[in-house]
């Protein structure tokens, strides 16, 4: 069976039948009650979080939210965040903590909406916000990149204690396109932008990035959904259970500490 190229996993993450945050929450979590709004402007529908039960456990589950049709893709901003839906998950995620609960974070985005009104309304500060208050946690974060997770749009759901991607997932600073159109000026060049970017999942497992990958059927997730989501509950129980049993101290060092050595070359080591 031959290895699949960057942009053909590119195209699996993109595929518009691809499982979704609401398939991810129905497949494995039981009892979810969805939580809404930032408490300062509005209603981002582009985020979707909420309680629910993790094999009995309570636990708080967020995600970005994508469609499968247009109808649903436009009502949702096609996955693309805005600054209300960064600050809602942040609440979620606090009022995680408060009442120490597991969070689960599910990762499909090609990025933070770059429109105007998100800029007036903070884009970036609400995204930094998240990445510098996630550093501190003190309850486990399981973060998993399910099919795009492009840019500080899916970092700031990211800084966890384990992250994980799907098999034909892609985790990158940038799409291939516009790492092609700044580099060449020709987003036609996207395949070739693709493979020196290392955004497959088992170049990122190489690099210290993430620490696992979850296989899908070949040929994609949206082949056996069902069969990706047994796969993907078995990673996350298996990742769930020693974080459980660390003090809070420890999950927040470490969790810091396991970001502060991304990118550390050898002679810094």
């Amino acid at each position: 069976m031959a290895e699949k190229t960057a942009a053909e996993r590119v195209a699996l993450a993109r595929h518009p039948q691809r499982p979704n945050i609401t398939d991810y929450i129905d497949g494995l979590f039981t009892d979810f009650f969805e939580q809404r709004g930032d408490r300062a402007c509005r209603e981002d529908p582009a985020i979707l979080g909420g309680i629910a039960l993790f094999h009995g456990r309570p636990v708080t589950v967020i995600g970005t939210r994508k469609g499968k049709t247009l109808e649903e893709n436009l009502r949702c901003n096609f996955g693309m965040p805005g600054p209300e839906g960064y600050r809602k998950a942040l609440r979620l995620m606090k009022q995680a903590e408060k009442f120490r609960r597991p969070i689960f974070t599910f990762i499909d985005t090609a990025g933070a909406y770059p429109g105007l009104e998100a800029e007036e309304h903070g884009q970036g500060e609400a995204i930094a916000r998240n990445l510098f208050e996630m550093s501190r946690l003190t309850v486990p974060v399981i973060a998993v990149v399910t099919g795009e997770g492009n840019s500080g749009g899916a970092l700031a759901l990211a800084v966890a204690d384990r992250v994980l991607m799907l098999e034909n997932a892609v985790y990158a600073i940038l799409s291939p396109e516009g790492f092609a159109s700044i580099l060449w000026k020709d987003a036609q060049r996207s395949g070739e932008a693709a493979e020196l970017m290392k955004l497959t999942a088992p170049e990122l497992k190489k690099l210290g990035v993430i620490d696992g990958i979850v296989r899908e059927p070949e040929g994609g997730a949206q082949i056996d959904p069902s069969r990706t989501l047994w796969n993907l509950d078995r990673a996350l129980t298996a990742c769930l259970e020693p974080l459980l049993k660390e003090s809070a101290a420890s999950l927040t060092e470490r969790r810091y500490q396991k970001f502060r050595a991304l990118g550390r070359g050898k002679e810094d080591a």
